[in-house]
């Protein structure tokens, strides 16, 4: 379906109207009028993109402040940003292959922080042999904090089963929960115990909650240092200065639009009793179906949700998706649909 304009909680696809519970901007800044102004002011202050290297001898201020309150925010010891969540994630990976012993990966990982020559962490529902053996080594466990078709936080218990001998770093993708789980912007990271992982790295696009077209990378100072010398980091363009002018002004819309969000959902689940083929989760904003049928069944019913092919998924996906904007008449309407299945 090819569209003329942004998808917020209404959509025209060939001149007819439809209620959209799709794509990923939970909590609607994309389209929030007061946001747009703080990124107009961004603009005008900054300029529309700045394409030098953020190494030359001329450095935006603003780069530095936005990084801080990130970090802050997140509650690591710095940030860096960058161009997009898979840029941030493919730096990572390129910088850690240089003195990392083995790459192993969460089934279905992000193909952002997928390294090439990754093992998976189970081999027949048991954790891989190689990280329960007693060879002296750091290996990288990548996961996503929630997979593409799961409404609850990966499970990350299984790291204590791996070997002692092992330098666990964990290289977590946040790109589905910054901004919409935990206490504002500290997502999944934190919640995750450091006692067995010697260091926890996590990138994220913040194209998705946050609205801004941009990644970031957030962990101790010490690794961000070494990636800011990093060949790639150094030769390639920067998130646009505007977005992060936005973002450090719109702090309390941000945090507006997550009440919002979280309003939607309590009013969208209280009382509904959806059928097994749903997978929910009452604070979590998608609801998963894995029925071929669905897309069609809500499009006949007025409603278009996320139907499409996912690379590490073997079928398409169907997301519906409760964002900020969403009106209490537009979650009775998928209410009743939710009920006619």
């Amino acid at each position: 379906m090819i569209i003329e304009s942004f998808p917020d909680r209404e959509i025209t696809v060939e001149g007819k109207s439809f209620l959209y519970f799709g794509g990923t901007a939970y909590l609607g800044l994309s389209t929030h009028a007061e946001f747009q102004n703080n990124l107009i002011t961004g603009i005008k202050k900054w300029g529309t993109c700045y394409g030098s290297s953020r190494n030359a001898n001329i450095k935006l201020s603003i780069f530095k402040k936005a990084e801080e309150a990130f970090a802050n925010l997140i509650g690591t010891e710095t940030a860096l940003t960058c161009s997009s969540g898979t840029f941030a994630g493919k730096l990572v990976l390129e910088c850690l292959s240089k003195s990392v012993n083995a790459f192993y990966h969460y089934p279905k990982t992000h193909p952002a922080i997928l390294y090439q020559k990754s093992l998976p962490v189970f081999v027949d529902g048991k954790v891989h042999p190689n990280l329960l053996n007693n060879t002296p080594e750091t290996v990288v466990i990548a996961a996503d904090a929630f997979l593409g078709l799961e409404v609850e936080p990966t499970p990350f218990d299984f790291l204590s089963s791996i070997s002692p001998q092992k330098q666990i770093i964990l290289l977590l993708d946040e790109s589905h929960s910054l901004g919409i789980v935990g206490n504002h912007l500290e997502g999944v990271f934190n919640s995750i115990p450091n006692k067995v992982v010697n260091q926890k790295i996590m990138v994220s696009s913040l194209g998705k909650a946050l609205g801004m077209a941009g990644g970031i990378i957030a962990g101790d100072a010490g690794f961000i240092n070494v990636l800011r010398n990093e060949p790639d980091f150094i030769s390639s363009s920067s998130i646009s200065p505007a977005y992060l002018e936005a973002f450090m002004v719109s702090q309390d819309i941000i945090k507006n639009q997550r009440g919002k969000l979280e309003f939607n959902l309590e009013f969208l689940f209280e009382g509904l009793k959806l059928k097994p083929i749903f997978k929910f989760n009452k604070k979590y904003p998608v609801i998963y179906c894995e029925d071929d049928t669905i897309f069609k069944k809500f499009f006949h019913q007025g409603i278009i949700i996320a139907n499409f092919k996912y690379p590490t998924y073997k079928a398409a996906m169907n997301r519906i998706v409760i964002t900020a904007n969403h009106t209490k008449t537009d979650l009775n309407k998928l209410k009743e649909v939710l009920l006619s299945f």
